[in-house]
């Protein structure tokens, strides 16, 4: 019998292929191949919101040769991705081949292991219409709040622009984030820090002034706090009370996908598209030297914190013959999902516990190497025995004034000895451990000093602290967090300083706009009840098309008031004036967006019409005629790089210009791939040298 397997990549169906060998044809949709036209609304409002799908454009021959293999296979199997995007898949390739829906055709792959595809293949299922039907609401509801919207705030602020269900409410997170920023006021207020040693120990150790006489003490002012260290003088400083204890350090759960894009942030300063590409490639597969083609971790989308008791039973075997028998808990440690979640599958675990980063990295790519080694640590501290500290924390007299001196020393290291969580917010923890100390010693101090401090504002947001404010608000879905973030940068609602996000006049003009007139759109609590709502299609507890009906009668009546409330007003944005002089009138030109992206215009319109394209001009030199090199921009908004003479000099490359130039000839360098600078003149000098490595600071 001839089996047709369906699935999304084709880098997975050649591993699947692998795996089920001789009978099966295993080819790749390469995502979806039916969707809503986005030409038109393609949503029959009128009637009951029936979404008109197509089949996407270009795919026409390829869903032409399916069709031929499944009328020859004696059987179809929809094996998409594990999740309800996958699920909608399946269920528009078994619309347009024809299949019925009653069939158990469709088949899941938690792991792209011999063990996973055949796990797979023994219990084929139905399409689980509830799934399908979660997706088609989102699908629609986004595109009928996108279609409507979208029009209204490019007529009201600039062309091109764009709304969202979940974009609009990220970028307002933002924004609001900023105004408190600017509204914040720092306060002022002083420490007292001395150094003290216990004789005849000579190793100095930390405290701070704590109290007076019983009462926690506040110093506002440096009068206050010189009035502090006046009353200090030549007062005995003797140890009142030693305070020992002991506290438990337990890990965190392994990776679900917000939280995986969240620590590759902050450890590997990813961007999550950066991390979602790695982590897609290590599920669908790689050449592993001797273990073959194998997909090393489980499915990357997922909210689920579950695991397996086989790949518990793996990874305790490996913590045991590593590290030995004392580092498992004495009980297995369970952790416990968020409600409303997919648990179809598991939490991103390595398929093979006992396959370290270290055994397959000449076989990975640097950064499927990097997550690897991610997903494989956080998975295997999870399994592992707390750290165990001795906390120590002194009090000494100084008269009626009370210090405080705190710290700790690792007991039992327990799963710290493999891996531990960053912390955005977390303050540093590196208390060092204290000396021997007993009540009534008296000790002698090194330094003292009172310190000025001011009260910070809250941090900009990151895509890592986004992502997590989204996923504590119940916004969005983790698989939508990297389209959400690089629809707002390249919408330019906001942009980057180093790893923050700052909101443009753009992003706050937008916002603005939508906190006026059609609140509930940027509304987290609205935007989160609707999800929650959302998700109940999933179980089949609620019907899909009453829950767009509801939504989209919250949503179309506001935004009618609104039209009628607006007609006729247009928000004028400030206009960036740059430093081109117009030829004509003499003014500073300034950048206007039109309908095929950004030019330069005089701000006399319309006493003087003058424009020009607006072009960035780097500070490398045409190596053909000595012009300048600009950058200039694809039909799709890729960069390359051209002579400002053109037409005359035909001059053109891909590689970027650098600010350096060739020792040999004097001609500007270029960079290539492999971070590699050359000099363009190959003929006559051929000039290369690697790029030198630089060193990330702390803000990037």
């Amino acid at each position: 019998m001839s089996k047709l397997v369906i699935v999304e990549s084709p880098a997975k169906a050649k591993n699947i292929k692998g795996y089920l060998g001789r009978g099966y044809d295993v080819v790749a949709s390469m995502g979806h191949v039916r969707d809503l036209p986005a030409a038109r609304l393609s949503v029959d409002v009128a009637n009951d919101f029936e979404p008109k799908y197509a089949i996407i454009k270009g795919k026409e021959n390829f869903v032409k040769d399916l069709k031929k293999k499944a009328d020859a296979a004696d059987y179809v199997y929809l094996a998409t991705d594990p999740d309800r995007e996958g699920e909608a898949i399946s269920w528009h390739l078994a619309t347009l081949l024809g299949l019925d829906m009653n069939d158990e055709n469709r088949v899941t792959f938690n792991e792209i292991t011999k063990n996973g595809v055949q796990t797979g293949m023994a219990h084929p299922r139905a399409i689980d219409i509830d799934l399908v039907n979660a997706q088609q609401a989102r699908r629609i509801l986004d595109r009928l709040i996108g279609y409507k919207l979208s029009p209204f705030i490019s007529q009201k602020i600039r062309r091109g622009l764009s709304a969202g269900r979940v974009q609009s409410v990220a970028l307002r997170l933002i924004v609001d984030r900023e105004e408190e920023i600017r509204a914040f006021k720092p306060e002022e207020y002083w420490s007292i820090d001395a150094k003290f040693t216990n004789p005849p120990e000579r190793k100095s150790f930390p405290a701070v002034l704590y109290s007076k006489s019983g009462k926690k003490i506040k110093i506002t002012n440096k009068e206050q706090s010189d009035s502090i260290l006046a009353d200090l003088e030549g007062v005995s400083y003797i140890v009142d009370s030693v305070k020992k204890g002991q506290r438990k350090k337990n890990p965190t759960p392994p990776f679900i996908t917000s939280t995986l894009q969240q620590e590759a942030s902050r450890r590997l300063s990813f961007q999550a598209k950066r991390t979602m590409k790695a982590a897609q490639e290590l599920y669908e597969g790689v050449d592993a030297g001797e273990l073959g083609t194998v997909g090393l971790i489980t499915y990357m989308r997922t909210d689920s914190l579950r695991i397996s008791e086989e790949a518990r039973a793996a990874g305790n075997k490996y913590i045991t013959d590593t590290y030995g028998e004392k580092y498992l808990p004495e009980k297995p440690r369970y952790f416990k999902s968020k409600s409303n979640i997919q648990d179809g599958h598991e939490a991103i675990r390595p398929t093979m516990p006992n396959v370290t980063p270290e055994s397959v990295k000449n076989y990975l790519t640097t950064d499927q190497y990097k997550i690897y080694k991610l997903v494989w640590e956080r998975f295997i501290a999870s399994l592992m025995a707390s750290c165990v500290q001795e906390t120590m924390k002194i009090e000494i007299a100084a008269g009626d004034y009370t210090f405080v001196a705190t710290g700790y020393t690792v007991k039992f290291d327990g799963f710290t000895a493999l891996y531990e969580e960053k912390d955005d917010d977390a303050k540093d923890d590196s208390s060092a451990p204290l000396p021997k100390m007993s009540k009534g010693d008296v000790l002698k101090l090194k330094s003292i000093l009172g310190n000025q401090h001011f009260t910070q504002p809250p941090a900009r947001y990151t895509e890592a602290s986004l992502t997590k404010a989204l996923e504590e608000n119940g916004v969005g879905r983790p698989s939508t967090y990297v389209t959400i973030t690089s629809t707002i940068l390249n919408r330019e609602y906001v942009k980057r300083e180093g790893k923050q996000f700052v909101p443009t006049e753009l992003g706050e003009a937008v916002t603005n706009l939508l906190k006026d007139k059609i609140p509930n759109i940027v509304d987290v609590n609205y935007t989160s009840e609707m999800e929650t709502d959302l998700d109940k299609i999933d179980s089949g507890d609620k019907n899909y098309k009453d829950m767009i009906r509801l939504y989209y009668d919250d949503f179309e009546k506001p935004l009618e008031k609104a039209k009628e409330e607006m007609q006729g007003v247009k928000i004028k944005l400030k206009e960036e004036e740059t430093d081109v002089v117009c030829e004509k009138c003499g003014r500073n030109m300034v950048i206007k967006v039109g309908r095929y992206g950004k030019f330069l215009a005089c701000p006399g319109y319309p006493e003087c019409k003058n424009t020009k394209p607006l072009v960035f001009k780097t500070k490398a030199k045409c190596p053909e005629c000595g012009g300048d090199v600009i950058e200039k921009k694809t039909k799709k908004g890729a960069s390359f790089y051209g002579c400002s003479n053109y037409p005359n000099c035909n001059f053109m490359t891909w590689d970027v210009p650098s600010d350096e130039v060739c020792p040999k000839c004097g001609k500007s360098l270029f960079k290539r791939k492999g971070n590699v600078l050359y000099c363009p003149d190959t003929e006559g000098c051929g000039f290369t040298k690697p790029v030198p490595r630089k060193k990330k600071t702390e803000e990037e």
